[in-house]
Order: C-alpha cells, then sequence, then structure tokens
C-alpha cells in the first residue's frame, strides 16, 4: 500500500458516525469489571471512561488481520506498519451521559503525520470524537494513535528510569481476567490483550499487555476517587508497556488544584502518565 504522506493524507477530514444505546447491562458489567459499586438504572449517570465501551465500528471476526485488527483503510488510513497503538488522548468532560440515553459519536481524522525516529519508521494519527445525546454535548476527546515498524530480533528495549513514588497510591492486579473482559467491554479484538502466545511468540512481549484505555479508566477513577468528584478534563499518554503477571501501581500528587497521576510495576517506570483538573 501506498505510505505517502500525500496518500495518507487524502485521509484527513474524514467522519464516521455511530450510536448506541447506553444499556444498564453495559452499566453493570462495566462496573463489575472494575470491581466498583454504582447505580446502574435508567437515568443513572455513567462510570468515567464508559464512552470507550460504546459506539465501536463492527468488523466481521472473517475480516480481521493476524494481530486481530480489522483491516485498515476505511475510516483510519491504511498505515502498512504492523504495530499500532493508542499513545494517549485527552477529554473534556461536559455532561455525564446517562443510562437509558442513545449516545452519538461523531470522529474525525485531524492529522497524519510521518516521521522517523530512532527505532523506524512512525505514523501519527490524530482523531477527534465528539459523543452527545439528543443534542446535549457530553465529551470531547483527543486520541493519538502512533503506528511503527516491529522490532529487530533481539533488540533489546531501551532502559528506562524507575517511577518515582506518588503521595498517594493504589496497587491494582492487571489480570488476565481483567484483561479480557476490558477487551470484550471495548469489542477490541488486539492479540497482544489475551493471546499469550501470540503477545510472547509473535511481538515478543513478555506478557499480555495492559490496554492503554484501561490504564487510563484506573487512573480517572483513581483521581476522582481522591478528588471525591469526577474531573473536568483528564490527559494521558503512554511511556512504556504494561504487562499482567505483575502489580500495577497507581500513583498520584496533587499540587495547585491540579493532580499529576502515573501508573507502574514495582520497581518499574511510568507506564502511563495522566493529569486531572476540576
Amino acid at each position: 500500500m501506498d505510505m505517502t504522506p500525500d496518500h495518507l493524507g487524502a485521509w484527513i477530514g474524514r467522519e464516521e458516525r455511530a450510536s448506541e444505546q447506553l444499556t444498564p447491562a453495559l452499566t453493570e458489567r462495566f462496573l463489575a469489571t472494575f470491581d466498583r459499586a454504582g447505580e446502574s438504572g435508567p437515568g443513572a449517570e455513567a462510570p468515567l471512561l464508559l464512552h470507550h465501551a460504546l459506539c465501536h465500528p463492527v468488523a466481521a471476526t472473517s475480516a480481521l488481520g493476524p494481530d486481530g485488527h480489522p483491516p485498515r483503510g476505511g475510516f483510519l488510513p491504511p498505515v502498512t506498519l504492523p504495530r499500532r497503538m493508542w499513545a494517549g488522548g485527552e477529554i473534556a468532560f461536559h455532561s455525564a451521559p446517562r443510562v437509558g440515553e442513545t449516545i452519538t459519536r461523531r470522529s474525525v481524522i485531524e492529522d497524519v503525520r510521518i516521521k522517523q525516529g530512532r527505532s523506524g519508521t512512525l505514523c501519527f494519527v490524530t482523531v477527534t470524537h465528539a459523543f452527545s445525546a439528543e443534542g446535549r454535548a457530553l465529551l470531547s476527546e483527543r486520541q493519538d494513535i502512533v503506528y511503527r515498524d516491529a522490532p529487530a530480533p533481539g533488540a533489546a528495549p531501551k532502559a528506562l528510569a524507575p517511577a518515582p513514588e506518588g503521595t498517594s497510591r493504589r496497587e491494582v492486579d492487571p489480570s488476565p481476567e481483567l484483561l479480557f473482559r476490558y477487551s470484550a467491554l471495548t469489542f477490541n479484538s488486539h492479540r497482544i490483550h489475551y493471546d499469550l502466545p501470540y503477545a510472547t511468540g509473535e511481538e515478543g512481549y513478555p506478557g499480555l499487555v495492559v490496554h492503554g484505555p484501561l490504564q487510563a479508566a484506573l487512573l480517572a477513577q483513581f483521581a476522582a476517587d481522591l478528588r471525591g468528584a469526577a474531573p473536568a478534563q483528564f490527559r494521558f499518554r503512554g511511556l512504556s508497556p504494561a504487562f499482567s503477571g505483575t502489580p500495577l501501581v497507581l500513583h498520584a500528587t496533587e499540587e495547585n488544584g491540579a493532580m499529576t497521576l502515573w501508573s507502574a510495576a514495582p520497581g518499574g517506570p511510568v507506564a502511563m502518565e495522566a493529569s486531572a483538573q476540576w
């Protein structure tokens, strides 16, 4: 496929829309996945970041690629680089979605950029999403997606400094069950999250990879629990992968009304960094 900037740039401005009812059953499953209590009846406010489980594009199982991703070249540009990751994003919360409402997502490809990095060619795709319910704005989100080459065989990962300790900490077990349930909630068939032989044998990871949006949800919930209220704005960025089989520690510090958060394995580098504002 053509990987020139002119070809991929033709996807800039492309739009996609989808709608789905936010049901009590989905809300219950989301809460159960995260071991959280909450209301799930009609009219209840949706848990933070539940929108990541709504309005997903649908691809037939037979159409999935070897990595479990849907075919490229539909809404997202046909980037031929083999590895795709959700690198980070920013969310502005306007009004909480409520159980029973029909939620609409409008997505736009805002930018496509190709760069040369130390590890090879990188392609960055920026997507914005606007979620609404019957004309009421719910939230705005920017997602940063990065595509990259597979690392050379035998290449050692870059050594990273251990993460600092936060003033508040919470330990989470990113178990295979949690990863599998989150993949099911978000209709995410990327095999690195649930297929251990594929993750280790084909992509060379030491274990199942913890989803970036799953870590973002854990950090957003941690921030809301510490402050006692959902944030108005939440940013997050992945810095290194986190794996099942090792505890994931959520850290937080607060200064001047803003909260800085990050996740890391004990003694490991920062996996995801985030900030929350109210």
